[in-house]
């Protein structure tokens, strides 16, 4: 069967695998993987099944390049934010920018990150995609940080803490939703105890 999977070469035919990729995005956001067979995903591509097997083995091939495209969905907009960064360096704004646009992806993709990040305690490539996401952020966010002076011995574990800590405000703000919190106010106080963290 591995012999018979083909990369397509023509604008049709890429467009035609990609459609494949974008329905799977879709359908595995509204109704979850284990929910999602791959007929459903040829159909909501309007393609056939027979074209879906051309191109991938299986459901978790589709799977895998959907983890791929989301991966790219919240990987680029946060280093983006580094895109530009100089000397001297102001916490402050940074990390309320950062916070921001961390919630802003998370309201914007919360379907399809629940559905994957369910997986990760199954599926060892899902959970090995999550974990070089985190490496790849800490290292690109360490070498901008490094190539404009700024380098404590601890740099890695002060903004792997950071990002873990940025992380769970988003869930708490997309996910949780306590009635007995002022969003707001955690804000304030996740840049506040940062501030300490980058400025000690």
């Amino acid at each position: 069967m591995a012999d018979l999977i083909r990369t397509p070469q023509q604008k049709r035919s890429i467009d035609k695998k990609n459609r494949i990729i974008e329905a799977g995005y879709e359908l595995f956001a509204r109704d979850g993987y284990f929910n999602t067979n791959t007929a459903q995903i040829a159909k909501h591509a309007g393609v056939s099944t027979g074209i879906v097997y051309g191109y991938f083995r299986d459901k978790r091939d589709i799977l895998l390049e959907v983890l791929s495209i989301y991966i790219d969905r919240v990987f680029t907009p946060v280093m983006d934010i580094f895109e530009n960064l100089q000397a001297p360096l102001d916490f402050e704004p940074l990390l309320g920018t950062i916070i921001d646009e961390t919630v802003s992806i998370h309201k914007n993709n919360d379907a399809i990150h629940e559905a994957l990040h369910s997986l990760s305690s199954t599926d060892e490539a899902v959970s090995n995609k999550f974990l070089e996401l985190e490496k790849d952020m800490t290292m690109n966010i360490v070498d901008t940080l490094k190539s404009i002076g700024y380098a404590p011995v601890d740099i890695y574990e002060r903004v792997h803490l950071a990002m873990e800590t940025i992380q769970s405000y988003a869930h708490e703000c997309v996910y949780d939703l306590h009635d007995y919190i002022d969003y707001d106010k955690m804000r304030a106080g996740v840049i506040k105890m940062l501030l300490h963290l980058f400025n000690d």
